[in-house]
């Protein structure tokens, strides 16, 4: 199982902006003579990092650059990234969909890819007509088709449509059909996109489970590209991190994960989020978080403390609102919410501006969270913010026995008493 099977060497893709191909007859002419001498493409001496967020000046973009990694047999690699990271784009050259600009590929054996909803199908032809030509492709004969095409169709749940063209299938459908195709056919290398996002939450247990049996029961590779991370968590025994074309992090998968999304902390300045919801009566304009004193971090057994800062040009007064907020850990799962109708004290009138709630002692798990915020006014939603900042809690001695909780799967920490008797 330690057998090398997927080799990458060096391997860049550079891509022209705005135009197919180099764009100009003059730029062509270039590349050919620089050719016929035996000299090197010189525009591949120019370009910029691929960062969708800015301008640039170049007109060219590596969308990958000197990528390097192995891959061993039976090993489910997550890779992993923000939107425009190169991930697809890997893959594609992975697949043989485009060739690289440099660099090599080296690999044992068959590879099928699952890039995008119904790769490889053709909408004329029936779900069962697909399972035939989608395995040529793939490089089966007709003979070992036959013999999965009963496991293929009973996998995808599609066995009443099977013979009704592929056209009338939801995506869901044709997800299910095209992965079921795929991870039947026995490939050496299974290579899958994030079209597990389309499928039912049904078919996507499904779908994780099938590739633990091809990776760990059949000795089989699995490449993993999600933004689920929960999925990759589950599923991968190892992780990539990409960003802007380039490989910043190789290792165990939960390492991975825990270095991508600190990479997403946000920041804590919340009134230049444009997307965010309500009549904007009143907005949530900044927050801090932090433990004892602003001076310290959030630790779990130690204080916790959200102190929010509110923009209200309407002075709007306390007890017309009511302001929630939720925490998520980093696979999006809810942990705690907050919810706050507000009074002013001594019956006086006070405008809303700053509240600030403290944990006394905070049993969240050392991680990564995400707060979403909702405020409303006389029952009016006036701001909501999905995912308006993240956080980080670092690990502590919650039970006060001078040991730290180890980074486990479990985001809450429960205090008990623990009575022993000899029986």
């Amino acid at each position: 199982m330690n057998e090398v099977i997927l080799k990458i060497e060096n391997l860049s893709k550079q891509y022209r902006l705005g135009t197919v191909g180099t764009g100009t007859i003059s730029h062509d002419l270039n590349r050919w003579w620089h050719k016929v001498r035996g000299k090197e493409d010189p525009f591949l001496k120019v370009g910029e990092v691929n960062d969708r967020a800015t301008k640039g000046t170049s007109d060219y973009v590596w969308a990958l650059k000197d990528i390097n990694f192995e891959v061993k047999k039976g090993e489910v690699l997550g890779i992993i990234g923000k939107n425009g990271a190169g991930k697809s784009t890997l893959l594609k050259i992975l697949s043989k969909v485009t060739g690289p600009t440099t660099g090599s590929i080296k690999s044992k054996g068959r590879i099928a890819s699952l890039l995008e909803v119904g790769t490889g199908f053709h909408p004329e032809l029936t779900g069962r007509e697909n399972i035939f030509l989608n395995g040529a492709i793939l490089g089966m004969t007709k003979a070992e088709i036959n013999a999965k095409i009963d496991e293929i169709v009973e996998f995808s749940g599609c066995e009443r449509y099977i013979d009704t063209p592929v056209k009338r299938y939801s995506s869901g459908m044709t997800v299910r059909l095209a992965f079921s195709v795929a991870a039947h056919l026995e490939p050496d290398i299974l290579v899958i996109d994030e079209v597990l996002a389309v499928g039912d939450a049904e078919f996507q247990k499904k779908a994780i489970g099938k590739m633990q049996d091809i990776s760990k029961g059949d000795g089989r590779t699995v490449l993993f590209v999600s933004h689920n991370m929960a999925a990759v968590q589950n599923l991968c025994t190892r992780g990539i991190v990409l960003e802007n074309g380039g490989v910043v992090f190789d290792g165990k998968t939960e390492n991975a994960i825990l270095f991508y999304l600190k990479g997403n902390l946000t920041s804590e300045d919340l009134i230049d989020i444009k997307d965010r919801k309500g009549n904007g009566r009143i907005k949530t304009k900044s927050v801090e978080v932090y433990g004892d004193d602003k001076d310290s971090s959030a630790i779990s057994g130690s204080k916790l403390n959200f102190e929010y800062q509110f923009e209200n040009q309407n002075n709007v007064l306390l007890k017309d609102v009511r302001f929630d907020f939720r925490i998520d850990d980093a696979m999006g799962q809810r942990i705690a919410w907050f919810s706050t109708v507000l009074k002013p004290t001594n019956g006086s009138n006070d405008i809303f501006k700053i509240l600030n709630f403290e944990i006394q002692r905070c049993n969240l798990n050392q991680g990564i969270y995400y707060v979403t915020t909702y405020l409303e006014v006389n029952k009016e939603l006036a701001d909501h913010i999905q995912n308006a900042f993240s956080f980080e809690i670092f690990e502590g001695d919650f039970y006060n026995n001078g040991n730290k909780i180890p980074l486990v799967q479990s985001k809450i920490l429960m205090d008990f008493n623990l009575n022993y008797k000899e029986c």
